[in-house]
């Protein structure tokens, strides 16, 4: 469980970082994200969300990570902190972000996605 959820969040993040319309194949018609109090359903509405976000570049920093399977013990919930830096500033902001993963063929999608600034 750690360790699919360590996967995940280190491919998910290297590739928001490199190219974010990358993250399509990661998402589903059925994938719902929730962006600053914003909600996108589907995978090329959702690319299309974060492609339209007002930066260039960013760095995501993890700090921490957490899993836990859902009730059918095949789903992983997966809860993030950290850090990012957009374009080219020098005031790190924190963020949280959780996923909900679902199997599929041998592998994961994200069906919930939910990305918080914290403020404060």
């Amino acid at each position: 469980m750690e360790q699919v959820a360590q996967q995940f969040t280190d491919y998910y993040y290297t590739t928001f970082d490199a190219d974010r319309s990358q993250l399509a194949a990661l998402y589903r018609p059925q994938s719902m994200l929730t962006f600053e109090g914003a909600q996108t359903q589907g995978a090329q509405a959702i690319v299309e969300k974060l492609a339209s976000l007002p930066f260039q570049k960013v760095q995501h920093k993890v700090d921490t990570r957490d899993a836990q399977p859902t009730g059918d013990g095949q789903a992983l919930v997966v809860l993030v902190t950290g850090m990012l830096l957009v374009d080219d500033g020098q005031n790190p902001l924190k963020f949280s972000q959780s996923f909900t993963l679902l199997p599929e063929n041998g592998s994961f999608y994200v069906f919930n996605d939910i990305f918080r600034l914290n403020y404060g």
